[in-house]
């Protein structure tokens, strides 16, 4: 019987998580299907838009902190609809306030409405004045890995370079990039971007990603739930055959059987 591959832990800011699946909470129908999806997914890590949620900034409004318990899941406040430095780490320094002396963070400044692409010029700003201030910044950036290494060198505790462009769907665009910030990575590399289905999951964790950020691949499916489920097995399998070693490629075939020892 073959054991398991040995895996290390997937760990951030010193503490160890089971699942590598990172899940955003917009663009669901409701809350509630917010909630399912996220069960569904098997994720630890909850991603909240602070400018766009409310988690207790808009007091008789619903709070999305009612149904994601905060015991439970591991909330990591984001910047998103940030396109410059002091915004986000206004809203960094917010979301600090509004849970407790929460350090935990994931920091995106865009720079511009129609692509969503990060503004690296900014978000290095913004990372430098937060890792400063005490936080644990995860960082949404370019797929260039002069920049990824920048970020890492300024203190963040992991780099999540796109895939594709934010709710596109269009999947993993840029492998070769992706492995040449694999290679130089002194803190974890999560993609965040650009997963539309399963298999780009997958593809994402044999490429050798500590994990995946993903909300509008399972958000804007058809069956959101079922569609959390499927990727919670993405993860699993990709993160699986990275550890496995896949065969190399081949431009002939060759046979799957021995040749030595046939029957004459």
């Amino acid at each position: 019987m073959s054991s398991a591959p040995i895996d290390k832990p997937f760990t951030l800011a010193g503490r160890t998580f089971a699942s590598r699946l990172l899940i955003g909470t917009g663009k669901y129908k409701d809350l509630e299907q917010t909630r399912l999806a996220i069960e569904a997914s098997g994720a630890e890590i909850v991603t909240v838009a602070v400018r766009r949620t409310n988690i207790g900034q808009n007091p008789g409004e619903p709070n999305l902190l009612e149904v994601i318990d905060p015991a439970r899941y591991t909330i990591l406040p984001n910047t998103a609809g940030c396109y410059n430095a002091e915004e986000a780490v206004r809203t960094c320094r917010l979301a600090r306030e509004l849970l407790d002396g929460h350090k935990l963070v994931k920091l995106e400044v865009l720079a511009d409405q129609k692509t969503l692409f990060p503004n690296v010029i900014e978000t290095l700003k913004a990372a430098e004045v937060l890792v400063k201030d005490g936080f644990d910044v995860m960082v949404y950036t370019s797929d260039d890995p002069i920049i990824a290494r920048q970020l890492a060198e300024t203190g963040c505790i992991a780099v999540m370079p796109l895939a594709g462009l934010i709710g596109t769907g269009l999947g993993i665009c840029n492998p070769y990039n992706l492995r040449i910030i694999l290679e130089e990575a002194k803190v974890p590399v999560l993609v965040d971007a650009g997963v539309g289905t399963a298999s780009d999951a997958t593809i994402a964790m044999e490429l050798g990603c500590e994990a995946v950020l993903m909300n509008s691949a399972i958000a804007h499916a058809q069956n959101p739930v079922l569609m959390a489920r499927a990727m919670q097995h993405a993860i699993e399998a990709g993160r699986l055959a990275y550890l496995a070693g896949r065969m190399p490629k081949k431009l002939y075939a060759s046979a799957s059987s021995p040749l030595e020892g046939l029957i004459r």
